[in-house]
């Protein structure tokens, strides 16, 4: 049998069955490898317990590398008598022939450091040959999926949901009946809590509305931030998504009015209002340009327009060599906790250095970058829960054409290097920042100077012009930031071949950022 793999929201089908009941569909349906991909051992274990409670029962057993088998809910005193190898361990749970045995799920922890040694896949092949006919199973249960190619046709790969708002619910009301305080809990406080803690596993949930409880000494809709705050910590822990924080609105960003527009009309694609009219969820959007002209700005302050949380995934860090299996892990759990918390922005920068040679680099990484790369453009194309990936990008011919394909992202813009009313619109956008009167300055003429330069340049041609200015201890000028200007060499000078061929590309291919161009391309048509 193939090796399957369900989706990581709460049912891991089109239907409506729950992770619980696919997991019990499966063992009475004799599959006796199974494979699941948590970091909740307790909790995960508790839903087996209670499978094999059911009609027909069935024992548990847990193999741990520390105390070999012991039955679950047994003292670890009572463990198999030298089991503690996987070997052995996988040895006895073949040779148990006795009439309760036939019908016991074997739970083996953390068995992925040992799974690729020869012994141990040849032990779990003979296992899998001796289960026909037998009510016998084995899980697999690790935060890290690592399988062998010989078991690749016989297990099955289950990523174990993290908690839904029912069992944070549960969470939730066994803490507040630990509270000391009798003040009720409205409803909708009870909701802003629970979202709050989404993304977050049992354990974790648990903690932060202990903390928040402690803290303030009750549990009500004012703790919100405090469980917030706490959830972002954790999230940050694995240094894989970053929370971040935006105070600009939009208007901080100068020009690109037709980019805007896209997305003010989208700011409630996420509501229930929109669903209701038969709106699909929007899946993404890619913006290339060159390099300074406000593409990681815009990402950010669409999270502030849109009501959403903004989620910087580091591909950097997604990259780890120090085990087979770890950077795939690491984006899989990513992406898991990205769709816990959705609604959501999904932020990946500079994509072109992420993914470059995303298919062809099997040869200085083992493979690695491909499995990434493939895993990334399947979850694009068949996520179902509201992450919206937001990618920027600046060198199209580094981009794999997979990206580029329809369907991918809902739009492809293109930021150019601002128009002379965009340079105008930028020059009052940082003079504004820094000084509350303005109307000394002729915006026309510093636009006109700046002719080829992107926003960056020129909020650092003023900051060079105030440093001038301050270490003569007087008050900038126009003329400081016209010199400032002038003996700066733009990035459209220095690279641009590279420039023109970006430009060459987008004309026919991506959509205009700027309203003037877009405007002047619809004429064209």
């Amino acid at each position: 049998m193939a090796a399957l793999k369900f989706s990581t929201d709460s049912t891991v089908s089109s239907g409506s069955r729950t992770m619980q009941e696919e997991i019990s569909i499966l063992i009475q349906a004799q599959y006796p490898l199974i494979y699941l991909v948590t970091s909740e051992e307790e909790r995960c274990e508790q839903a087996i317990s209670t499978i094999a409670q059911a009609k027909p029962q069935r024992r548990v057993f847990v193999w741990t590398v520390t105390h070999g088998i012991v039955e679950y809910g047994q003292p670890r005193t009572t463990t198999q008598h030298n089991t503690v190898s996987p070997e052995a361990a996988i040895e006895w749970v073949i040779r148990q022939r006795e009439p309760n045995s036939n019908a016991s799920i074997y739970i083996f922890k953390d068995l992925h450091p040992f799974i690729d040694s020869p012994p141990v896949t040849r032990w779990l092949r003979d296992a899998i040959a001796n289960f026909k006919g037998t009510q016998k199973t084995i899980i697999l249960m690790s935060p890290l999926q690592q399988i062998p190619i010989e078991l690749e046709k016989e297990v099955v790969v289950l990523d174990f949901a993290l908690p839904d708002m029912k069992e944070l619910n549960q969470v939730l009301s066994y803490q507040l009946e630990q509270s000391k305080s009798r003040r009720s809990i409205t409803t909708e406080a009870r909701e802003k809590l629970l979202k709050a803690a989404l993304g977050l596993t049992k354990d974790e949930a648990e903690k932060v509305y202990r903390k928040a409880q402690l803290s303030t000494g009750r549990l009500t809709e004012e703790e919100v931030d405090i469980v917030l705050s706490e959830k972002k910590q954790l999230i940050r822990r694995n240094g894989i998504l970053e929370f971040i924080e935006e105070d600009e609105t939009l208007d901080a960003v100068g020009g690109l009015e037709e980019l805007k527009r896209w997305l003010r009309q989208r700011s409630n694609a996420f509501t229930e209002r929109a669903r209701e009219y038969g709106l699909p969820q929007p899946k993404g959007m890619l913006i290339l340009g060159v390099p300074g002209c406000g593409k990681s700005l815009i990402a950010k302050t669409t999270s502030r327009l849109w009501g959403l949380p903004l989620l910087r995934l580091d591909m950097g860090r997604v990259y780890d060599g120090s085990m087979v299996g770890r950077s795939e892990a690491n984006l899989r759990n990513a992406l898991k906790t990205a769709e816990s918390i959705s609604p959501a922005i999904l932020f990946i920068d500079e994509l072109d250095k992420a993914f470059a040679g995303g298919t062809g680099s099997a040869d200085s990484d083992g493979g690695t970058s491909s499995r990434i790369f493939g895993s990334f453009l399947t979850w694009m194309q068949e996520k179902t829960s509201p992450v919206f990936v937001m990618a920027t990008a600046n060198r199209i011919e580094r981009l794999p054409g997979e990206f580029l394909r329809k369907g991918r992202f809902d739009e492809l813009f293109f930021v150019d290097l601002p128009t002379k009313e965009e340079r105008q619109d930028i020059f009052k956008i940082h003079l504004s920042k820094r000084r509350l009167d303005i109307s000394r300055f002729d915006l026309e003429r510093l636009s006109n100077v700046s002719d080829g330069f992107s926003g960056a340049e020129i909020e650092q041609g003023l900051v060079a012009a105030m440093y001038e200015a301050f270490a003569q201890d007087r008050e900038f000028t126009q003329l400081d930031i016209i010199a400032a200007i002038k003996s700066t060499l733009p990035l459209s000078k220095t690279m641009t071949e590279q420039v023109t061929a970006l430009r060459d590309w987008a004309r026919q291919r991506a959509r205009p950022a700027a309203s003037s161009v877009a405007e002047y391309q619809r004429m064209e048509f």
